[in-house]
């Protein structure tokens, strides 16, 4: 019986039905509901929890792997970088139980800092990836992608999106059969070139021949138009496309199914590629195809007026697109909370003539005006790193949480290296920007580590101005932590 529910649930009950143990992951727009809602389920065996960064969420699921037990991470698109280091070398390592990263993209950067495309971290690390584009291959996804991990020793990739998760559809669900295996250890009795070259031997055809015989890609013959497509951008273009065009909807994006495209190309005298957020599958293609590199198509979002007007301009070899950069006053403002209690911080930092450096985070709104109080936030953690790049004493300013991802090992390396720099930490114990999850208090860390540590309350009746030059002047590292509770948590 078909059960009707939200892309969400489908991804959760998918987990679920394949006897997942272990669920890691990075709270971050779209994913974070995805363990939220893992925790609110009925299987007291499961155990979950979101990690320090994405890493150390891969590797715990790797360590689960290797005992025998299936694992899944969710992450945010922008995480993938962070755990592409041990991802990309398990594929050779090899692994026991199936691993499955959950990836969430933001086409169309609601809430994050790019716009990339999960999809290419297939190519890097030669793993599978599937790029569901209902909540029914959403599920099935799921289901397939424990059983293709445990085939071929690999993690496998899922893409998605929020309009997907959001999106409704119906399901039959089954519970899959777990055999899984712990890991084999005789692969420790090859050299790690050997490792690469068994892996090309057995685990990538594998990959391919999986690829190319999976029911997950379906293929429409109608007339001489064809269109290909990936992802949610698929189910677009099943709601608006004519009688007129045949349609291959690519659920297996790495390692392409090449055969199965050329066929249909060959089948076609035109071929639109509709995708978000980069030409992923367009780039792979040989021959002539229309799409985001030829103007027919927009890079990152696919909306529906998108794919009529490129259906439109199907006997054009390409398209002149204008591209007009979105402005601040375009999208509108999203300033900082009125409430927030590190205003008059932000404030006495803007007094100061020093380049600052921010971080991801709530911090990061400060950036734009009114403020305009940062030069640089290049991702989270970063900022004290960057800070230390500074030509003279300047300030980086980090969130508690942002310094237990990855920012301790920027202050570790100014320590190291002799760097001068003041940093900030915002110190409200929650990863605020993502819904409040507790963070880990590295107080004590942090001041058995740097002797000027200093504790102050943004709101107390303190000269924050006179403190920060004081703390500019002087030789070395300084922390401040700044303690305060965000009104939202």
């Amino acid at each position: 019986m078909k059960t009707a529910v939200l892309g969400i649930d489908a991804v959760v009950l998918g987990l679920l039905d394949s006897g997942v143990r272990n669920v890691t992951g990075v709270p971050g727009f779209p994913v974070t509901g995805l363990m939220d809602a893992l925790k609110d389920t009925e299987f007291g065996d499961l155990r979950h929890e979101w990690s320090v960064n994405e890493k150390v969420a891969l590797e715990i699921a790797l360590g689960s792997s290797v005992c025998g037990e299936r694992s899944a991470v969710i992450t945010k698109h922008v995480g993938m970088n962070i755990l592409a280091d041990p991802l990309v070398t398990s594929a050779t390592h090899t692994i026991g139980a199936g691993v499955v990263i959950i990836a969430g993209d933001d086409p169309g950067i609601q809430k994050s800092q790019n716009e990339q495309d999960s999809r290419f971290y297939g190519l890097l690390a030669e793993v599978p990836v599937f790029d569901p584009s209902t909540a029914e291959t959403a599920y099935l996804c799921i289901k397939e992608a424990f059983l293709l991990s445990e085939k071929v020793r690999t993690p496998v990739i899922i893409r998605l999106t929020d309009r997907l998760l959001k999106k409704e559809g119906k399901i039959t669900r089954k519970k899959s059969e777990n055999a899984a295996s712990p890991l084999d250890k005789k692969i420790w009795q090859l050299t790690m070139r050997g490792k690469h070259e068994r892996f090309h031997r057995e685990s990538y055809p594998e990959m391919c021949r999986y690829a190319e015989n999976s029911k997950l890609n379906t293929f429409t013959k109608k007339d001489e138009i064809g269109i290909i497509s990936s992802g949610f951008p698929a189910s677009l273009v099943d709601s608006i496309v004519s009688p007129d065009f045949s349609h291959l909807s690519i659920t297996t994006v790495n390692p392409l199914p090449l055969d199965l495209i050329n066929r249909f190309i060959r089948g076609h005298k035109r071929i639109l590629v509709v995708e978000e957020t980069e030409p992923v599958i367009e780039k792979q293609i040989s021959g002539k195809v229309l799409g985001k590199l030829t103007g027919h198509l927009p890079f990152g979002i696919i909306e529906v007026t998108d794919i009529q007007k490129a259906i439109g301009d199907m006997k054009k070899d390409n398209v002149s697109r204008k591209i007009t950069p979105e402005t601040i006053k375009k999208r509108g403002a999203r300033p900082l909370c009125e409430d927030c209690p590190y205003l008059p911080l932000y404030k006495a930092v803007k007094e100061l003539d020093v380049p600052v450096a921010g971080d991801l985070g709530c911090s990061v709104l400060t950036s734009s005006p009114p403020l305009s109080l940062l030069d640089a936030a290049f991702s989270l953690g970063s900022s004290i790193g960057t800070a230390c790049g500074f030509n003279r004493k300047g300030i980086a300013i980090i969130g508690d949480f942002g310094l237990a991802h990855s920012g301790i090992q920027g202050l570790i390396n100014a320590v190291h290296n002799g760097h001068e720099v003041v940093v900030i930490v915002l110190q409200n114990e929650v990863a605020a920007m993502t819904g409040g999850q507790a963070v880990p208090d590295l107080t004590e860390l942090v001041r058995s580590y740097i002797n000027d540590t200093e504790i102050i309350y943004p709101q107390s009746d303190i000269d924050m101005k006179t403190l920060l030059e004081k703390k500019l002047k002087a030789n070395g590292i300084s922390v401040i932590l700044a303690r305060a509770k965000c009104p939202r948590f």
